[in-house]
Formats: structure tokens, sequence, C-alpha cells
């Protein structure tokens, strides 16, 4: 089993910044993908962000130019580094593993106030 642990979520104006952290540990043999999705209220989970074993990225549209993702694979942490954030940024943000198969995190709140 691997266990997921996100942090760094809050509320934020308009205009600032944030960044996530995703700490992953238990039997971690080798991990592929990491990555980030978000969830806002009424609307369907939705992909921000990956992240490969070879740090190859992927991003979302509407965050190309303002998110970061980043890992450490040392710490089998996975980072989000938001700038420039916006109100329609504002949901739950969820950590995505995939070893074997696919882990999830509990989730974080991030609120973006105009």
């Amino acid at each position: 089993q691997v266990q997921l642990v996100e942090s760094g979520g809050g509320l934020v104006q308009a205009g600032g910044s944030l960044r996530l952290s995703c700490a992953a540990s238990g039997s971690i043999f080798s991990i592929n993908a990491m990555g980030w999705y978000r969830q806002a209220p009424g609307k369907q989970r939705e992909f921000v962000a990956s992240i490969t074993s070879t740090a190859g990225t992927n991003y979302a549209d509407s965050v190309k130019g303002r998110f970061a993702i980043s890992r450490d694979n040392a710490k089998n942490t996975v980072y989000l580094q938001m700038n420039s954030l916006k109100p329609e940024d504002t949901a739950v943000y969820y950590c995505r593993v995939v070893t074997s198969r696919e882990y999830w995190g509990q989730g974080t709140q991030v609120t973006v106030s105009s």
C-alpha cells in the first residue's frame, strides 16, 4: 500500500501564489507518473498537470504558463507551484501517483479570492 499526504493549500488573493506538496510513503518500489487533478464545486474532477519518471511534464491549457510541476524522486514527493492564481482555480486539488496501480491523495483545498 502507498499513502499520500498532501499539504500547501489555503486561501490566497487573486494574483497570488501557493505551492502544493504530495509525499508518498509505504510500499513503494518505483513511481511512474505523478500528477495533480482538481475538482471545483459542482464540476467533475479535471487534470491539472503531470510529470513522468524522466521529468517529462504535461499541463492543462488553463494552467500553462502559470503552474509548474516538479518532483523529488529521493523524497517520493511531487510539487505544484501555482502562480498568478485566479478565482477559477478555486478547487480541491488531488495528488495522483502511479506505481503498479494508481493512488489518490485526500485532497487539499485551494481558494482564490477576487
